[in-house]
């Protein structure tokens, strides 16, 4: 551990631009979460299917690129990687409120947003994750992704809230506005970050070829069963949250009756737990161990997602932003625990390829969870589709549950 990394993290200047940066980032695409299904729901009057199918259009890159953005990531040079993503993302969001101005905004339109979006955050998060050894070390991961679960978790508490009302306030197209500049304001902080870094380039271990390459990554991680356990966690929680981008919109504001304000402060409610897990975090995994963390936190997240169908108009209201937050202190051990797990088993030439190999496993079900909650929603209404989605969180954990021998990984 360097000198700078023993006193604190915060001292690094290039951890600080690199941290701020991803908070930043994190914030505008909070602001996002609420305002593009607004736009679609609000604005554009969209149908169920039709609000599913913009969930699916923003997530299916992880389907479409995700397994070689992490051979051609670690093939260049990963600052330039993440500044460019950053650009193109901006560009296209402020298309939006260009767009509404005028009245011309549709469907296609935002789909196609969702869509460039969707392919830029792929690269952006392959690189961002494979950029942090280089700034702060193998040996001080676990504080890093605890900063960056941090971020997430101060994201999630203001950026929902602060975007419903922006909503509520400006319309949602206009609201998107906030999104397009942290992406600017997180190209120019990534354009300080002086880190030293080398591009794998044509890697003689997987002859220089993508799908020799790409398929190194998927043997690493078929060949490490923990790694295959928290997958399939990954997998499952992102198809509930596909359908839960589809579907808790539309349940809140239309069957409940909530305003926008109301709406994006509830979904903020959650990340009050998000904050005390980044905290407890590296704490946890100190005490226990990363797998009794990881196995700990599994239980704990199941528990407190299960009330989460019984949420209605009125009192019960009341249970969706205290299991929410219950849910944000679990999940953020699991997510820290095996983040850190990960990056720590991995051989340096392949964690671009590690970082792609388990989004495009763990991501991929978005879409389809968007495409299910939408269908769901044009069929037997958006309260069952809201039912499904708070049964897929309540299960997403049992890949682990059901291997208690990942309590035994140190």
């Amino acid at each position: 551990m360097t000198e700078a990394a023993q006193k604190s993290l915060w001292r690094v200047r290039d951890f600080r631009r690199y941290a701020g940066a991803d908070a930043i980032s994190k914030f505008g695409s909070e602001v996002s979460l609420v305002a593009l299904p607004l736009t679609a729901a609000l604005t554009l009057h969209a149908s169920p299917f039709q609000v599913g199918l913009l969930t699916a259009a923003e997530m299916v890159a992880f389907l479409l690129v995700g397994l070689p953005a992490g051979a051609w990531v670690d093939r260049m040079r990963r600052r330039p990687v993440l500044v460019a993503a950053d650009v193109v993302r901006a560009l296209a969001l402020l298309s939006i409120p260009a767009a509404a101005v005028p009245g011309v905004l549709d469907l296609p339109q935002l789909y196609a947003v969702a869509l460039v979006n969707g392919l830029c955050t792929v690269f952006f998060d392959v690189a961002h994750q494979s950029y942090l050894p280089s700034i702060v070390g193998r040996e001080d991961l676990a504080r890093g992704h605890g900063t960056l679960a941090a971020n997430q978790s101060l994201a999630q508490l203001a950026g929902p809230g602060i975007g419903g009302w922006l909503v509520q306030a400006l319309t949602a197209p206009i609201a998107v506005v906030a999104d397009a500049l942290s992406y600017a304001g997180s190209a120019l902080l990534l354009l300080g970050v002086r880190a030293d870094e080398k591009p794998g380039g044509r890697d003689v271990r997987g002859g220089g070829r993508l799908w020799s390459e790409i398929a190194e990554g998927l043997l690493f991680v078929a060949g490490q069963p923990v790694l295959r356990r928290v997958a399939a966690v990954g997998a499952l929680m992102m198809l509930s949250f596909g359908l839960w981008s589809a579907t808790v919109p539309l349940y809140l504001v239309r069957e409940v009756g909530t305003s926008p304000g109301a709406y994006g402060t509830l979904l903020s409610a959650g990340a009050v737990g998000g904050v005390a897990g980044a905290w407890l975090a590296p704490r946890v995994a100190a005490r226990l161990g990363t797998g009794r963390a990881m196995y700990a936190a599994a239980w704990a997240a199941t528990v407190c997602t299960a009330p989460l169908a019984l949420t209605a108009a009125g009192p019960r209201l009341l249970i969706l932003p205290v299991a929410l937050a219950a849910a944000g202190v679990a999940t953020t051990v699991f997510s820290v625990a095996q983040g850190a797990y990960r990056q720590s088993i991995c051989p340096p030439h392949l964690l671009g390829r590690l970082s792609a190999t388990m989004r495009f496993l763990m991501w991929g079900p978005t879409p389809l969870g968007g495409l299910l909650a939408g269908t769901l929603g044009q069929l037997a209404g958006v309260r069952v589709a809201f039912w499904a989605a708070c049964g897929a969180y309540t299960l997403a954990h049992l890949p682990v549950l059901l291997a208690p021998r990942i309590r035994e990984v140190s």
